[in-house]
């Protein structure tokens, strides 16, 4: 796998040194509230060290004053916090930014957030690395198991799958050959073969080139493999699970068809040329019941529930709800068909406006939708809260102040507002813990058997898939290559994607 042998010179830190020490570090809030109580890591050259623990235990903002960016009105109150012998909580603006330019690289949790939408990758590339040659830049693109070829490089942003927005943002991270690399959950929302090649560079980069590699990360089978060394910042105070919600709702009647998409293409424009991504999708979803996609990372998975949504037209085909043909819009579509047909995207950061508290973004569909009075609304934000495992306090948090998956939690608690009869969840679990997730997919199904809600579930966990959906839908290179029951298909697969897709799914799914 090595495409650029030649890029990391070897010795950049001393073996003897380590490359990042820190030693019980405290961050505080504005509010006084502890973001990171008396964290400790050491990362050396050619090792991996793996932050492990629940959701909002510290692993980000740990990570985050690595790189000496702590979140906005927060203070370092005790510690140190060394990179390459300098205390990187003191430097001057300007060191700061060149040790972030030439020696240090920070992959956040939601990559595609920090991808320039106008840019082609090509570009995005280029105004990072150290070498912007052609050559230089598709050996970048190969070693993290991308397209290299000039079609790829032309795309932007909104033409990429998220594992492929996630990937190229690691590509930005190696162009500047840094010394030291902290990536924040960075094979979550990725297909089990391309988690592997992820993880397998990562270790070809720490043993090959001398980096010293940190990451968080949720996957205790991916750490046990990947990484030579485990900090875990687990906490008594981590938030509690959340609690299912007991809503009394009439079903509609059994087994109707609750969401149907027939005939569906849909094409992405690059200069000019039309470029098919999906090829004829057929999907029916029953009232109260739970629907898989599967497929690899790029197959289509996202294109089709956004263009589901309203939020990518198709070229062909239509969508109904309840025998009712949507607009391909979401601007042609009624208010109450919007709220019906919900999405949890999979970056959070797109569904929470920056400048709301969470509580004021959660409170917006309940009185758009008329869910609740406005005296209603705080004690129904608070309840939806509760619902996905976070504090109360939290409704007066702003996005920045809150982990990568509180803010998915967060992201659901605002769908749910909605109260949806369709509810779309693009790897809505790929930053929870497993306690957490598991506590978020019961509350889903809760909302199933009382609420009639229909789910459409899109993730790579597959033994999450196997338990959780009653029908399966596979994709591959935007078509659909196999559909039918989930346990069917995992115990019995007919396609060779199919196979090789379950293949890895260990045990007789519970569904």
């Amino acid at each position: 796998m090595n495409h650029m042998p030649q890029w990391y010179p070897e010795g950049q830190v001393p073996d003897s040194d380590a490359a990042v020490s820190v030693t019980g570090l405290t961050v505080a809030a504005s509010d006084g509230r502890l973001l990171l109580d008396n964290g400790s890591l050491e990362v050396r050259p050619g090792r991996v060290t793996a932050l492990t623990g629940p959701s909002g235990c510290g692993k980000t903002t740990l990570l985050r004053a690595v790189a000496g960016v702590l979140p906005p009105g927060a203070r370092r109150a005790a510690g140190r916090v060394e990179v390459l012998g300098q205390d990187v909580l003191t430097l001057e603006a300007s060191d700061l930014r060149d040790l972030r330019r030439h020696r240090l690289a920070y992959l956040g949790q939601d990559p595609g957030s920090g991808l320039n939408p106008r840019m082609k990758v090509r570009r995005l590339l280029g105004e990072v690395a150290v070498d912007r040659s052609t050559e230089a830049l598709r050996a970048l693109l190969a070693e993290v198991q991308l397209p290299y070829d000039n079609a790829f490089m032309g795309r932007r942003t909104g033409e990429l799958s998220g594992g492929q927005q996630r990937r190229v943002a690691l590509a930005r991270a190696l162009a500047r050959h840094p010394a030291v690399l902290l990536l924040d959950e960075p094979t979550a929302g990725l297909d089990p073969a391309l988690r592997d090649e992820i993880a397998e560079l990562l270790r070809h980069l720490a043993a090959h080139h001398r980096l010293a590699v940190a990451l968080s990360c949720h996957d205790a089978d991916l750490v046990s493999r990947l990484a030579d060394d485990v900090v875990d910042l687990s906490q008594d105070t981590a938030a509690p699970p959340p609690a299912p919600r007991t809503a009394v709702r009439t079903l509609p009647e059994g087994g109707a068809s609750r969401l149907s998409v027939s005939g569906l293409h849909a094409q992405f424009t690059q200069r000019g040329r039309r470029i098919p991504v999906l090829h004829d999708i057929d999907l029916t979803v029953a009232a109260g019941s739970s629907t898989g996609i599967v497929g690899a990372s790029g197959s289509g998975k996202t294109t089709l529930v956004r263009a589901v949504v309203g939020l990518h037209r198709p070229t062909e085909g239509t969508v109904t709800l309840d025998g009712v043909r949507l607009s391909p819009s979401a601007h042609g579509r009624t208010r109450e068909q919007r709220r019906r047909l919900q999405l949890v995207p999979q970056d959070p950061l797109g569904t929470l406006n920056p400048s709301r508290t969470v509580g004021a973004t959660i409170g917006r569909p309940l009185r758009l939708h008329r869910r609740a009075g406005r005296g209603e609304s705080p004690a129904r934000v608070l309840e939806l809260l509760e619902n996905v495992g976070l504090p109360a306090n939290f409704a007066d948090r702003y996005p920045h102040e809150l982990s990568g998956g509180q803010r998915q939690r967060a992201s659901i608690a605002r769908a749910l507002a909605a109260d949806p009869d369709v509810l779309v969840c693009d790897e809505v679990t790929s930053a929870l813990d497993d306690k957490t997730a598991s506590a978020v997919m019961d509350l889903l199904e809760d909302l199933r058997d009382s609420r009639g809600l229909a789910l459409v579930l899109i993730s790579h966990d597959l033994h999450l898939v196997a338990s959780r959906t009653d029908a399966l839908l596979v994709l591959s290179a935007g078509r659909a290559v196999e559909s039918g029951a989930t346990r069917e298909l995992f115990m019995s697969p007919s396609h060779p994607v199919t196979a090789s897709l379950v293949g890895g799914a260990v045990g007789t799914p519970t569904v």
